[in-house]
């Protein structure tokens, strides 16, 4: 009996601690090289007086180099300020270790698609390709992210990263600040 209780203490530990399977958008091999990417994330949403903002994270991997791909989805009827990306961008994570971890962004400069849609909206799409800097990559993996800021061309925005977020876009439930520790594993 003794055995029959300790077995089943064990499994019920494994699986609460198993690791979710990686999930790809993307993950092709070629003759060119490889190259793989997660589903995108919900790391912030931010609805206020019928302006909308979301900001996505998913990760990448090209030919073994890891990056943080980072989308951000603004929409409104009013005017809708160009948060641009240049080669001096920069994502600061602090965790919650109280380590700050600063990502690169690798891309000239980039300040997205103005869309307009059927309702009336302008929907301002933009993406940056940010790398990870080789000395403190080992920390996203022991620590989750409490404070996310984004140095952009023109100014400085800082994100609170929450443990979860209930998303009023869909429902559906996200735990931002995890994320890292949980799926930087699928790049490596």
């Amino acid at each position: 009996m003794k055995q029959l209780i300790t077995l089943t203490l064990f499994l019920l530990t494994f699986t609460a601690f198993a690791q979710k399977p990686c999930e790809y958008s993307a993950n092709v091999t070629d003759s060119i090289g490889t190259y793989k990417v997660t589903n995108e994330y919900l790391i912030n949403e931010k609805n206020f007086g019928g302006t909308f903002s979301y900001i996505f994270f998913s990760l990448a991997q090209t030919d073994g180099l890891p990056t943080l791909n980072l989308q951000l989805i603004q929409k409104s009827k009013d005017f809708i300020k160009a948060n641009c990306f240049d080669k001096n961008s920069k994502i600061f994570l602090q965790l919650e270790n109280g380590k700050i971890v600063t990502l690169i962004h690798i891309d000239s400069e980039r300040c997205g698609t103005l869309i307009r849609d059927d309702k009336g909206f302008d929907n301002r799409v933009n993406t940056g390709i940010f790398m990870f800097m080789k000395d403190n990559y080992e920390e996203l993996k022991k620590s989750p992210v409490s404070i996310m800021r984004i140095k952009y061309l023109t100014n400085i925005e800082d994100y609170i990263v929450k443990n979860e977020l209930v998303s009023e876009m869909n429902g559906k439930t996200f735990q931002p600040s995890t994320y890292l520790m949980q799926n930087i594993r699928c790049v490596e």
